[in-house]
């Protein structure tokens, strides 16, 4: 059923994204890309941790560059979600080699969490 008023459309933009465009997203094109729109308040970080959620569960490996590009996300909630997407796309020996890489210096108790090193 449509919205008879203009503002409750959907916008056509809007319409079945792809997840690697959704990874991709700055603060700046997140902003521009839902502008007027309610997903705007959820913020970025909250919304690219869904969208890491959504990568991991699609189990599609191309995905993994965008997703091995928030490993490094100045926000830990991102961060630490593109690690758990990274354990459920990639094989045991490659994440296991990212681990010991990215894991043991990152610095947040929830992303440390995530990458399984905690003592």
């Amino acid at each position: 059923q449509s919205a008879k008023e203009a503002k409750l459309q959907a916008r056509e933009d809007l319409s079945s994204p792809k997840l690697e465009e959704l990874a991709e997203l700055d603060d700046a094109s997140f902003r521009r890309k839902f502008s007027g729109s309610p997903i705007k308040r959820i913020g970025r970080d909250r919304f690219l941790r869904n969208v890491m959620i959504g990568v991991g569960n699609s189990r599609n490996k191309e995905l993994l560059p965008s997703v091995y590009n928030k490993l490094t996300d100045p926000n830990p909630l991102v961060r630490g979600a593109a690690v758990w997407a990274v354990s459920k796309l990639e094989n045991p020996e490659t994440f296991a080699d990212v681990q010991q890489k990215l894991g043991k210096v990152e610095t947040d108790p929830s992303v440390v969490t995530e990458w399984g090193l905690n003592d």
